[in-house]
């Protein structure tokens, strides 16, 4: 299997975890989990790169373009992380799932308009199919769901710009927490000089996940960055849908969170469409193997 393919399932399979780390921090204030995503984020990052002894020529790949692009990068991530540990700690995890629902169909249609990327004709039903399933959970919500679709357009965003961006997952992303990392160290002084600070003034298990959201953070970046370089946009849109499934199921099974019986349709329609999908390339390839090279 495509080495690419094994980071971006890796990185699906970790974020569809995620609820259940964010969800033992939920009495830590979003933007304060946030500038600790930043600052322990970086710090790791930079270590790797010191131990790899790669700073000169991460000094040496910065210019104007390329902070202006990974500023861009910087600024989507950073709107992604805020709603995401926000939302999850107020219960909304379902509809977060239903965010990253929506996210591959859009990364399938920024492929297609922004980098040409071409779907074969029977790919397009399993498609449509699944932007139907897609609005009718929108709609089942009964009103705008803007946590959704704030992940969906801030993550979808991001990924066009990691596929078009010009330094490696490494440097890339140790560029991104480096230009997020002065306000967020502000912040977190600020809220510590108002008393409001959250690290070293609870359990050392809390301390320890504040750290640790470094960790759990950059690994699954960097397997979505060199995916994402790797694979096309298209296929990264199909698998996923890993993510959001999991996450789903922990949020009707595990946390009991609301959920009827016309999102239960909303959600078999997407299923089937991705069955539809992934049986329509499974087949394409067969069909590759068998015709005969010629020279």
């Amino acid at each position: 299997m495509n080495k690419g393919i094994w980071y971006a399932l890796g990185a699906y399979i970790t974020w569809g975890l995620f609820p259940i780390y964010w969800r033992l921090l939920a009495n830590i204030p979003a933007l304060q989990l946030l500038g600790h995503r930043i600052i322990w984020s970086f710090l790791l990052l930079f270590g790797i790169v010191l131990v790899a002894r790669q700073v000169r020529v991460f000094r040496s790949s910065l210019n104007r373009r390329v902070v202006l692009i990974y500023s861009v990068a910087a600024v989507l991530i950073a709107i992604n992380w805020l709603t995401y540990v926000w939302a999850v700690g107020a219960g909304f995890i379902v509809e977060t799932s239903l965010g990253y629902f929506i996210n591959p169909l859009l990364v399938v249609l920024l492929g297609v308009i922004f980098l040409r990327e071409r779907l074969r004709p029977l790919q397009w039903l399993p498609i449509g199919l699944a932007a139907a399933g897609v609005l009718y959970l929108t709609f089942a919500y009964g009103s705008l769901p803007w946590v959704a679709l704030t992940l969906a357009f801030s993550f979808g965003f991001y990924g066009l710009v990691k596929k078009t961006a010009p330094l490696g997952a490494l440097h890339g992303l140790t560029l991104e927490t480096g230009i997020l990392i002065v306000p967020a160290l502000v912040y977190l002084l600020f809220s510590e000089y108002t008393g409001a600070g959250a690290f070293m003034h609870s359990s050392a298990l809390q301390d320890v996940m504040l750290v640790g959201a470094g960790l759990v953070t950059v690994v699954p970046l960097l397997m979505f960055a060199s995916a994402a370089r790797l694979i096309p946009l298209t296929l990264i849109g199909v698998l996923q849908y890993v993510n959001p499934t999991m996450q789903f199921l922990l949020g009707v099974l595990i946390y009991r969170e609301p959920f009827d019986h016309r999102r239960l349709i909303g959600f078999i329609v997407v299923w089937v469409a991705l069955i539809l999908f992934g049986l329509e390339g499974y087949l394409a390839q067969r069909k590759l193997k068998v015709i005969p090279a010629t020279n």
